[in-house]
């Protein structure tokens, strides 16, 4: 049982609402992680597509390892997190990839270190986020699935504009994944980075296509 869920007081589940929704000044709208490029490339044509491609991601890429990263620094003495902080980097698949974490990490930790006067370093994006719940005493499972579901979220969007998805689809397709997003919290929270891994190779792919993709609306 998420014991850490339910212990979630009101003031933590707003606060990560505040954390992850579109208004706090991360800039995720910006990035597709590579996904722009698959829809282009045709393929992503359909919902079904779609949500297979997130799964596949959460599952065996960025989802699974952003979330042993965010457990790690939760964990973790101030003095390991830049270790902690050095592997991210080097599990970025590709110049877009590494770019999508240090950027959105530096803009969570500007903002939210001014907010709630927190001593945070412009981490990557899971490593700071998790080094900030820390701080702020909010619960690690409830954390990830925040985040993960911040990502799925987003993810969505980006297929709602491009494929397009319509939005009953859209919503849909963000609910189906939801049950995902807190089995991924639950096994990350008992893992470690030892168990660090990416087969997600299609979207490792699309990512580095992406990078000289002639014609593109977002960042990754």
């Amino acid at each position: 049982m998420d014991t850490d869920a339910l212990s979630a007081t009101a003031t933590d589940i707003l606060t990560l609402n505040q954390w992850f929704s579109p208004a706090y000044p991360v800039g995720s709208f910006a990035y597709s992680h590579g996904l722009e490029w698959a829809i282009d490339a045709g393929d992503v044509t359909t919902a079904a597509q779609t949500a297979a491609w997130i799964e596949q991601v959460l599952q065996h890429g960025a989802g699974w390892n952003d979330s042993l990263f965010l457990a790690a620094a939760y964990r973790a003495d101030a003095d390991e997190l830049d270790e902690i902080d050095a592997i991210a980097r080097a599990f970025a698949a590709s110049s877009e990839r590494l770019k999508e974490t240090r950027l959105q990490g530096e803009a969570f930790c500007d903002v939210t270190a001014k907010v709630w006067a927190t001593d945070l370093a412009r981490w990557t994006y899971p490593v700071v986020v998790g080094r900030a719940a820390r701080l702020e005493s909010l619960p690690l499972d409830l954390t990830t699935q925040f985040y993960l579901m911040a990502f799925v979220s987003n993810l969505s969007a980006v297929a709602m504009r491009l494929v397009p998805l319509g939005q009953t689809d859209g919503q849909s397709l963000i609910r189906n994944l939801t049950p995902l997003c807190k089995e991924i919290a639950e096994a990350a929270h008992s893992g470690s980075l030892d168990d660090l891994t990416s087969t997600s190779f299609a979207s490792d792919i699309a990512a580095m296509k992406h990078e000289t993709q002639y014609s593109r609306i977002f960042r990754t």
